[in-house]
């Protein structure tokens, strides 16, 4: 619908140069490797809050009990957004990337109504309170008091910026940790290689982000007539890209469907590539990296309490139940 289309033009993932550079830039300098770097204290307390809350509980449905915590809270505490509003934004960003899943968007429906809408309200009416006070230390701050191309966001471009902002946040995060988790345990001999020696993780989180992509595609719009391996695109066709493809791509991957942390170089495209190329990544790995080691640090051994489920999507490739036995260390 046009309403749709609008908003979605104000998100980062779908500007064109010079709006886009306009938009991206003022946030560049708070996703740089430094500054994300010195979050690691931060992150690490919160992954040892959830470790601890995941031992006394031992049978865990991973996905929600466990891995969505870490980036709710992560990016709630960077963006300056109200404890207590967490878990109904997490809500919020889930259904928005799992629109075709009747489960997870037909019965939340009278409690949420459209997600999408809903976030941007929320977003709107956040930023008046916060207009109205001291700025503080945080991206909510920055992004409200910044220079956009032709001065601040108005509230409807604030609105659906918040929306990509902290749904791409939580929700790729959330099916980074939890299928990553689902390919250690089917891999037990990477999983003892990991164990004895954290420095393999990164290596690892590199793996997860090409085996286990948390999404499936993005869609662009062909600007020129263009030629691809034979294939014509004329100006205006709508193309897909296809990380899950991509990232499997024999030319480039030996044995592409085998999950294997020793991959080097692992050009995976998960993070995209160019001009939109994830403001988030450096944050993502860093969460990654921090959240396992915690994890093998807190859990001796983990095993599947039941069959994992798959959300339904063409755009999600994350898991929503992963039903886990943590073993305490």
């Amino acid at each position: 619908d046009a309403h749709g289309l609008e908003g979605m033009r104000n998100m980062l993932l779908a500007m064109d140069p010079p709006r886009h550079v306009a938009y991206r830039r003022p946030l560049v300098p708070s996703f740089k490797a430094k500054v994300i770097g010195a979050m690691d204290g931060q992150i690490r307390a919160i992954c040892r809050q959830i470790m601890e809350e995941a031992r006394e509980q031992r049978d865990v449905e991973f996905v929600h009990e466990v891995a969505a915590h870490l980036p709710t809270q992560v990016i709630g505490e960077l963006v300056g957004l109200p404890r207590e509003d967490w878990s109904q934004i997490q809500a919020w960003a889930e259904r928005n990337t799992s629109g075709q899943d009747a489960e997870i968007v037909d019965g939340a429906e009278g409690e949420y109504g459209d997600a999408n809408t809903n976030m941007a309200m929320y977003a709107i009416q956040l930023a008046a309170r916060r207009r109205a006070e001291p700025p503080r230390e945080d991206l909510l701050s920055l992004i409200l008091a910044g220079n956009f191309g032709s001065g601040p966001m108005s509230d409807i471009e604030f609105g659906s910026f918040f929306v990509q902002l902290i749904t791409a946040a939580n929700d790729t995060t959330k099916s980074m940790l939890s299928g990553g988790l689902l390919a250690i345990i089917e891999h037990p001999e990477q999983q003892a290689e990991l164990r004895a020696d954290y420095r393999r993780i990164p290596d690892a989180i590199e793996e997860i982000l090409r085996y286990a992509n948390p999404l499936h595609y993005f869609r662009r719009t062909a600007t020129a007539d263009t030629e691809l391996r034979g294939v014509q695109i004329a100006r205006g066709d709508k193309v897909l890209m296809y990380y899950t493809s991509a990232n499997r791509d024999e030319d480039v991957f030996d044995d592409p469907q085998r999950f294997d942390i020793h991959r080097r170089p692992n050009p995976q495209l998960s993070f995209g590539i160019g001009e939109h190329f994830c403001l988030g990544a450096h944050l993502a790995r860093l969460e990654g990296r921090i959240f396992f080691e915690e994890l093998f640090d807190t859990f001796s051994a983990f095993e599947l309490g039941g069959t994992p489920r798959r959300v339904r999507s063409n755009l999600n490739n994350g898991l929503k139940e992963l039903p886990v036995r943590l073993v305490a260390a």
